[in-house]
């Protein structure tokens, strides 16, 4: 089973240390031995304890412990759950940067932008998808006047702040990892060109990387311990349904549309049709309502308007909405911030409302 993620190269990002508790490969940054090998080859010390994951920035924002924040390639003015309570905290901070390839919504409330170029096309790297499997990304055209990569800000940005890191080039750095994280050592750029791609780990340049991850579970006899399961209670959604509120809200993604629509509403798609409010055809009767109509859709935190469209996969109780079309419906204007505890993740899935006829 290969759970498929939700970003492009959302793997490679948190394989590269873009995680609270972890430096590159997955070294936990509050085991002193890993943390140590870190310090010497950087020169510098590293903190010995997690740092906050992006819902708890949000909390540490409203505490008053959070008062400036850099945002690299994110837009949570319109990702985040609650969006006035969002939108609140992120306009009571005193300094924000954006660094972006498109202004974005939350690029409009920064104090400073800097215009980013796009990875996939306009700079030298690599990128790591769902199976783990990193691959060569070659630069093809130049940026946009003004734009930059991201490497070559950051750069810049250390030297001004007196780290002179020299000059950027994506194999140095590639290279400064395979270094650093076991997993990934055995993948010079030129395995990578002839291989077509290594899947982690890759210990040695002899390796050919593990197709499975935890492959060792299959061999026998077994190698290593054997992997516990653990049962979990079940934990209801936070947020009760009610006589006010009947409806179960379920967020969600379409094929064709990628998140808060900056990277895709640019251009045209045979497949976008607009946020809906998708009803079962029990609960379309049940209302009255007419396949295009519009409605008003009511969450304990704010209203949106929105036209209605039948969906005979869902059940009745059941809607679905997307965050795609936030310009044109702000769909998280309805959706709860609580947080799973395991995962720091904002409850998406599980909001109450209730539709009123217009």
């Amino acid at each position: 089973m290969n759970p498929l993620r939700g970003q492009n190269n959302v793997q490679g990002g948190g394989d590269m240390g873009a995680l609270p508790d972890r430096l590159p490969g997955f070294q936990h940054v509050e085991n002193a031995p890993l943390r140590a090998k870190f310090e010497k080859y950087w020169g510098v010390p590293v903190p010995p304890v997690k740092g906050w994951h992006l819902s708890q920035m949000f909390e540490a924002m409203e505490r008053g412990d959070l008062q400036a924040l850099y945002v690299i390639g994110e837009n949570p003015l319109q990702s985040e759950a609650d969006q006035n309570h969002a939108r609140h905290l992120l306009e009571g901070l005193e300094f924000m940067v954006c660094q972006d390839i498109f202004l974005t919504k939350t690029g409009e409330l920064a104090d400073v932008v800097l215009p980013a170029s796009a990875a996939w096309c306009e700079t030298d790297g690599t990128v790591t998808n769902s199976e783990r499997r990193v691959q060569r990304v070659r630069k093809a055209i130049e940026a946009a006047p003004g734009a930059r990569d991201d490497v070559a800000i950051l750069f810049d940005i250390a030297r001004l702040m007196g780290h002179d890191w020299g000059v950027p080039n994506a194999e140095r750095i590639w290279n400064e990892v395979r270094d650093l994280s076991p997993v990934h050592t055995g993948m010079s750029y030129a395995r990578l060109e002839e291989l077509k791609g290594i899947q982690w780990p890759c210990y040695d340049e002899n390796h050919p990387g593990e197709l499975f991850l935890h492959s060792r579970l299959w061999e026998r006899p077994l190698n290593g311990p054997r992997v516990s399961f653990f049962p979990v209670e079940h934990d209801p959604p936070v947020e009760r349904l009610s006589a006010e509120f009947p409806l179960r809200l379920t967020t969600g993604r379409r094929l064709d549309e990628y998140n808060t629509g900056v990277q895709t509403s640019g251009y045209r798609s045979p497949l976008r049709r607009g946020e809906t409010l998708d009803l079962s055809p029990e609960d379309a009767e049940r209302l009255g309502v007419r396949d295009g109509e519009l409605v008003k859709v009511l969450s304990r935190r704010g209203a949106v308007t929105v036209p209605v469209r039948r969906d005979e996969s869902l059940r009745p109780g059941l809607t679905f909405m997307t965050l795609h079309f936030p310009d044109d419906v702000a769909t998280n204007l309805l959706t709860i911030e609580a947080l799973d505890p395991k995962s720091g993740t904002a409850e998406f899935k599980a909001a109450a409302i209730r539709v009123e006829k217009m």
